[in-house]
């Protein structure tokens, strides 16, 4: 059994998982250094779609390594919800 982080994706974004993903936590297999990045790339989620990763209930950048155990949230940009203080990915690219 490899590394493995637990991963959720938040509304629209889940347009670009199959099926059994969305909507839902999913494992996803973590090799080496993979950061944030990396991961979107291997979904195949374009990096412009997301506004906010939180790590384990933290804000991180696309640059953030990805640990063994950690839970990975993934949102798009929010139209009614202030996150000023946060990290916004479009602002750490």
């Amino acid at each position: 059994m490899g590394l493995k982080a637990c991963f959720r994706m938040y509304e629209e974004l889940n347009d670009y998982l199959p099926g059994k993903k969305r909507k839902k936590d999913f494992s996803f297999p973590i090799k080496g250094s993979t950061t944030i990045r990396d991961a979107v790339s291997c979904l195949k989620i374009p990096p412009e779609k997301i506004d906010l990763v939180l790590i384990n209930g933290e804000s991180a950048s696309f640059k953030h390594v990805i640990k063994k155990g950690d839970r990975v949230s993934f949102y798009p940009a929010f139209e009614f919800f202030d996150i000023s203080s946060v990290t916004k990915l479009k602002d750490t690219n």
